[in-house]
C-alpha cells in the first residue's frame, strides 16, 4: 500500500479477464475480492474523495453469490464477482444518489437505474456510488458539493469532469471498471486525464433510464476501464434496447469484443486540421502525433478531413446543454424529494429558497444561462440558431465517415492542469471541451485511449470517433493505439 503523502496514487489492477479466470476457476473468491477492494478505499478515500457512499452490504451478499455458484459449478455471468463503482448521477436502489448535490442530499432511490441493474443481472458487485461535478456540470470535479475529486496520477491535479470519480477509481484500482455519463465530454476527458479507457457510445445505443438528467438529448451512459477489452466487455453488457427509454434504439447489439484484435490495416483514419490547431498544447500534439504515426506502422491509411463548423461547437453546445438542463432542473423545487428550505413563509419564497441553497454555482450559472436562450425573443437568436449549427456538425461528421472509418484527435488540448487553475474563469473551463463536445451534439460513438505521456508524467488521451453505432471499429482501432504503447 502507498504512503498516504505520496502524489501518485496510481496502480496497475488486474483485468477483468484475468480475474474473471480466478473467479470461474474457484482460485479467487469475490467476496476476498470485494473486501480487498474496500480495504484500499478506506486506505485512499480520504486523499482521493472518490466514493461518496459504499453498498457494502450489498456488495458481499452479490460476491457471496456468486462464490457459491462457483463451488457448485454453475455457468456464471460475464461480470461474475467483478468489483465496480457507478457514478453518482446513477439512481441505485437503497443507497444516496445525489448527483453530487446538496439538493439531493439524503434521497434514497426505490430503483435502480437500468445500466445498474444490468450489471448486477451479469454478476458485477457494486461497491458503491461514485463523486462527480454536480449534476455532471463541470470539466474538472471541482464542482461537487461533497469536495473534489484528486487525479491519482498527481494529487495536485484535477482528474477532469463531471465523471472524475469513475475515471479516478479505475486510475487509483479502487474499481476494476465503472460507470460514468457523457454530456460533452464528460467520460472521454477524465479518461485521458487519469490514463484509463472511456467510452463515448452512440446515443441510443445505453439505456439512460435512471440517469438524473443534465441535457437529455446529449446524455449517455458509458463504462470506463484500466484496458480497450475490459471497457468493451461492459458496454456488451450495458448496451441494449430498453422499453423504460423511449430514446433507447432497437439495434441489435452485437459483441464489441469480436474484431478487437483484428489488424488495422487499411483502416481508413482521418484527421481533421481543425483539431490540431492554436490551444493545443505542444506535449499532447506530439503524443497525439506519435500515436498516429503507429498507426500508421500498422499499416492505416490515414486521411486528411475537414470538419469546419467545430469552430461553432463550444457555444451551440452550451447552448444546448444550458437550455436542456434549465428545463430538466426545475423539477428539483423542494416538493416532492430533496432538499426544502425551512421558514419559507410563502410557496414561491419555499420554491426560491430551496434551490439557492441546494444548487452550486456552476449549476446556477447554466441553469440562467439555458433560461435565457429559451426565453421569449431570444429563443430564436440562440437557441434555435444553436441547433441549426448542431446539424450542420453532424452532416459534416457524415460526409466525413463516407470517406474514413475512424477520425483520430486529441481528447483534451491540454494535460491535467492544478486544482483551483481555473475554478474562477468559467470561460477557459468550458474550452477544455473543445475537442469532445462535437461528437456529442452530433450523437456519434468514440473511445479515449492512452497514448503517451507528458515530459511530466501527465496522462494524454487519444480520441477515436466512429460513425453511429460503429463502435466495434473504434474499440478495434483503440486497441490498436494500445497495443502499440505495450
Amino acid at each position: 500500500m502507498q504512503k498516504m503523502n505520496d502524489k501518485n496514487f496510481v496502480q496497475k489492477p488486474k483485468t477483468l479477464t484475468e480475474l474473471s479466470v480466478g473467479i470461474r476457476s474457484g482460485r479467487t473468491k469475490s467476496v476476498d475480492l470485494t473486501n480487498s477492494y474496500y480495504e484500499r478505499i478506506a486506505a485512499l478515500n480520504p486523499t482521493l474523495n472518490v466514493y461518496l457512499s459504499l453498498t457494502k452490504e450489498r456488495a458481499l451478499a452479490s460476491a457471496a453469490k456468486i462464490d457459491a455458484l462457483a463451488a457448485k459449478g454453475a455457468e456464471l455471468p460475464a461480470l461474475a464477482g467483478i468489483p465496480v463503482g457507478i457514478k453518482d448521477v446513477l439512481v441505485t436502489k437503497g443507497a444516496p444518489s445525489t448527483a453530487g448535490s446538496k439538493i439531493l442530499k439524503g434521497y434514497h432511490p426505490p430503483y435502480d437505474a437500468t445500466s445498474v441493474a444490468k450489471l448486477e443481472a451479469a454478476g458485477a458487485v457494486i461497491l458503491g456510488k461514485l463523486n462527480c461535478d454536480e449534476f455532471a456540470m463541470g470539466s474538472s470535479n471541482e464542482n461537487s458539493a461533497y469536495g473534489p475529486v484528486r487525479n491519482p496520477v498527481d494529487i495536485d491535479r484535477v482528474p477532469g469532469g463531471s465523471s472524475g470519480g469513475s475515471a479516478a477509481a479505475v486510475a487509483a484500482d479502487l474499481a476494476v471498471a465503472t460507470l460514468g455519463t457523457d454530456t460533452g465530454g464528460s467520460i472521454r476527458q477524465p479518461a485521458s486525464f487519469c490514463g484509463v479507457v472511456g467510452v463515448l457510445p452512440t446515443y441510443g445505443r445505453v439505456s439512460r433510464y435512471g440517469l438524473i438528467a443534465f441535457a437529455s438529448s446529449l446524455d449517455r451512459v458509458g463504462p470506463f476501464a484500466a484496458n480497450v477489452r475490459d471497457a468493451a466487455t461492459l458496454l456488451n453488457v450495458i448496451a441494449g434496447h430498453d422499453t423504460m427509454d423511449a430514446t433507447s434504439s432497437q439495434r441489435p447489439v452485437t459483441d464489441f469484443t469480436a474484431d478487437i484484435e483484428k489488424p488495422v490495416k487499411g483502416l481508413r483514419v482521418g484527421i481533421p486540421s481543425e483539431y490540431f490547431g492554436e490551444g493545443l498544447d505542444p506535449e499532447v500534439k506530439q503524443q497525439i502525433e506519435k500515436g498516429i504515426d503507429q498507426l500508421r506502422a500498422a499499416g492505416a491509411e490515414i486521411k486528411e478531413v475537414a470538419l469546419p463548423t467545430t469552430q461553432y461547437a463550444v457555444p451551440a453546445y452550451y447552448l444546448v446543454a444550458t437550455a436542456e438542463a434549465s428545463s430538466n432542473l426545475a423539477r428539483f423545487d423542494g416538493v416532492r424529494f430533496g432538499h426544502r428550505a425551512a421558514n419559507a413563509d410563502t410557496l414561491s419564497a419555499m420554491y426560491r429558497r430551496s434551490r439557492d441553497e441546494g444548487f452550486g454555482a456552476e449549476v446556477k450559472r447554466r441553469i440562467i444561462l439555458g433560461t435565457y436562450a429559451l426565453s421569449a425573443g431570444y429563443y430564436d437568436a440562440y437557441y434555435r440558431k444553436a441547433q441549426q449549427v448542431r446539424r450542420l456538425l453532424a452532416e459534416e461528421f457524415l460526409t466525413a465517415f463516407a470517406d474514413v472509418d475512424v477520425i483520430v484527435t486529441p481528447t483534451s488540448p491540454i494535460p491535467p492542469f492544478k486544482l483551483g487553475e481555473k475554478t474562477d474563469d468559467p470561460l477557459a473551463m468550458y474550452l477544455a471541451d473543445i475537442y469532445t463536445v462535437t461528437a456529442s451534439l452530433a450523437g456519434i460513438c468514440g473511445v479515449t485511449v492512452p497514448c503517451g505521456t507528458t515530459s511530466a508524467g501527465l496522462p494524454v488521451g487519444m480520441q477515436i470517433l466512429a460513425s453511429h453505432f460503429n463502435e466495434g471499429t473504434a474499440f478495434r482501432a483503440a486497441r490498436a493505439v494500445e497495443a502499440a504503447q505495450e
